[in-house]
Formats: structure tokens, sequence, C-alpha cells
């Protein structure tokens, strides 16, 4: 996508000044608190909110045309107070007037942005996804919505009791990766307990199946996100899911062992490949790490290889095919100060930068940093000291 696609946010929340360019990817950092996922649920509501309220009015919840409650009915109770009279928001350089999209019903369209929330663990009840409906009318918008596109896919769409492996389902190569990092040799299925279904893993033991509240707090994490994956990548000739263009993926590390993160980061690089904007935010160095190996390889004749090397990736022609054309692909990165409420544009990715938010990328590499520098003076002490 050549596109520029620009949000401007001034006095929301927590951020005080953010003006965002988007990417063909884009990494959101920052401590807790600092206005990311206001920023990605802003992006929701300035791309889809014809869809959002139509969604919110199918499902009886009623703002009345009052912006703070919709703004709770939207990002979840009591965050009315994130807007104040000096809050704004431009869109593609053009003012989002929330009053007015409180006010007035605007015409129900397409999805385009397909959104993944930090809180994706509670989309699984006793194993199996919860409808829009089970959730109190104070709960974010955002789980309620993906927990209900989880539903529907496995409800009505998957149509199989194995959900993983499957090979109308990804890529080979991802399938091996995930077997090996994330689900070791376990199958995830859907069971059924006299009337009631259920996803379990299935064990090499026919009919020993592990439940839900037995699986490793990283499988638990990682079963809603990977339906996401599946809602995105249509086992069709179709690269993209319908109107869908944009996707936001928040925290995708939650849980995961470092190989497991490395395993996501690559279909984050297959969702990019295929044609979607995708905005992440995360508290990963790992992720970090992943886009200034790519910045640079890109910029260094960097090949495919090399970049596969950096996730520990099987050199197959498909894998070498998307390593090669995501280094075409336009990355950001912005890190959310907490101390100005400003949000600064970390793309380049230099270590040796002025700007702390940027030489610390963002933070992430805080504690190394302190350690390594703590660990060197301690050797230099020794090294001084008088030999005996």
């Amino acid at each position: 996508m050549n596109e520029t696609v620009t949000l401007e946010i001034k006095n929301v929340g927590q951020i005080k000044d953010a003006s965002l360019t988007f990417g063909d990817l884009t990494v959101f950092v920052g401590p807790q608190a600092t206005g990311k996922s206001i920023a990605l649920q802003l992006l929701k509501l300035a791309i889809d909110a014809g869809q959002v309220q139509d969604e919110m009015g199918r499902y009886g919840l009623d703002w009345s045309g009052r912006l703070p409650d919709f703004l709770d009915a939207y990002f979840g109770e009591g965050m009315h107070a994130i807007w104040t009279d000096k809050s704004s928001i431009d869109w593609q350089g053009r003012a989002m007037d929330l009053e007015q999209i409180a006010r007035r019903k605007r015409k129900a369209k397409d999805e385009n942005l397909f959104f993944i929330p930090a809180q994706r663990v509670l989309t699984l009840r006793d194993g199996w996804p919860r409808p829009f409906t089970d959730y109190t009318p104070g709960d974010p918008f955002a789980v309620r919505e993906f927990s209900e596109k989880l539903r529907v896919l496995v409800e009505k769409e998957l149509g199989s009791a194995s959900l993983f492996p499957q090979v109308r389902r990804l890529k080979r190569e991802f399938r091996n990766l995930l077997e090996r990092d994330v689900f070791s040799k376990y199958a995830l299925k859907i069971d059924k307990v006299r009337s009631q279904k259920r996803l379990v893993l299935g064990t090499e033991i026919e009919g020993e199946n592990l439940p839900y509240m037995v699986w490793s707090a990283g499988q638990r994490e990682f079963v809603p996100l990977l339906l996401g994956f599946y809602w995105l990548m249509p086992p069709t000739k179709v690269s993209r899911r319908s109107q869908i263009e944009w996707v936001v993926l928040e925290e995708l590390e939650m849980g995961l062992h470092p190989r497991a993160i490395s395993v996501v980061l690559l279909l984050v690089f297959e969702l990019v490949v295929r044609g979607y904007r995708v905005c992440l935010s995360t508290h990963s160095s790992q992720v970090l790490d992943a886009l200034w190996a790519l910045k640079h390889l890109s910029e260094n004749g960097g090949t495919a290889k090399a970049l596969l090397d950096v996730f520990d990736a099987p050199k197959t022609p498909p894998m070498l095919k998307l390593a090669q054309d995501m280094m075409s692909k336009v990355r950001k990165a912005y890190y959310f100060d907490k101390g100005t409420g400003v949000v600064h544009d970390i793309s380049a990715l230099e270590p040796s930068a002025e700007e702390d938010g940027e030489a610390g990328w963002g933070g992430l590499s805080e504690f190394s940093g302190r350690a390594s520098a703590a660990v060197a003076s301690a050797v230099a002490n020794v090294n001084r000291q008088p030999s005996k």
C-alpha cells in the first residue's frame, strides 16, 4: 500500500499530542497506560464508525445520542473521561466530530478494520468463544466484537472437529513451526461433553483430551490469536477476507515464549504481504529487534535467507518469497512517552539517537542496557584492582 494515511490525536486520555503516519506495518511501544490502546481504538472508529454503530445497536447498546454514553459503550465503562473540551482528532487531515458521530448514526458499511484485542484470553469461557451478549455493557466493544467473530468462525465456518493442524489453514511451514513452538504435538480439536461443545487439546492417546483450564498460559493466550489469523486468512484463492484492509493486533507476545513470538511475527509478515495494513502494540523488545533487523537487512542488501535466519525459519520457497516481499514494505514505529504524553516517531530505530525514546527503543531495552552497564562497571573495577 502506497497511500499515506494519517491520524492526529490531541488531549485524549493520556495522549497529549500524537501525529501518526501509518506504514504497511506500524508498531506502538511505550509503558502501560500511555494511550496505545486508545489510539488503536480511535483508528478503528475513524475507519469503521458506521459499522461500529450498527454492531452496537444490533446487540442492544443504546447511547441515546450522548457522547459520554457512546464513549463508555465503545471504550468501556468510565472511559468517557478521556474526552474533554480540549480534545481533538484529525483523520486524513479532516477533523473527526465525535459529538456528531454520537448524535447521528452513520450509514453502515462493510468492516474495513479487524481488531484483535489484548484481552483476547477473555473470549474463551470454558474453552468456547463467548457471544457478544455474554459480556457486561461496560466491557470494551473491541473485545466483544472479536469474541463474536470467533464464535461465528468455530460454529459456522470451520466445520471440522480438528482445528489445528488443518491442511487448508496456514502454510505447511507455519503449521510445523506452531507445532514445534506452541502446541508441542497436541492437536486443537472440537469436543462435545453431553450437548456442550468445547475446544480441547488432543493427545496421542485416543480419547484423552486436555480441557481448556489445564492448557498452558501460552496456549490459552495463543488459541484466540490463531483463530483470528484463521479469520484473516481464508482457505481460498482470495488472499484477504472480504473488505478487511486493516488489522490491529494488541500485545501479540502475551503469554508466549520468545520462540513462539517469532512464529507470530512471521504470521504478521504474512498478513502484511497479503495486503493488510497491520498495526501492533507491544511490550516486547523482540518485536523491535525484528523490526530493526528487517530495516537494516533491507537497506544493506541483506537476503531473504538472512531474514529467515533471524526467525530460525525454514528456507523453503514460500518462506523465502515471504521474507523477500516483506523487505520492500514500509515500516513505522512510535513511542508513547508517559512523562509528556507526546508520541514520538522512532522508525529509524537508531540506538545512538539523542532521544532516549528511540535510543532505548521505547524503554524496551532499558533494563538490558542498565544490566550491561552495571556488569561492565563491575568488571572494570575488578581489573583496576592492584594485583597481590
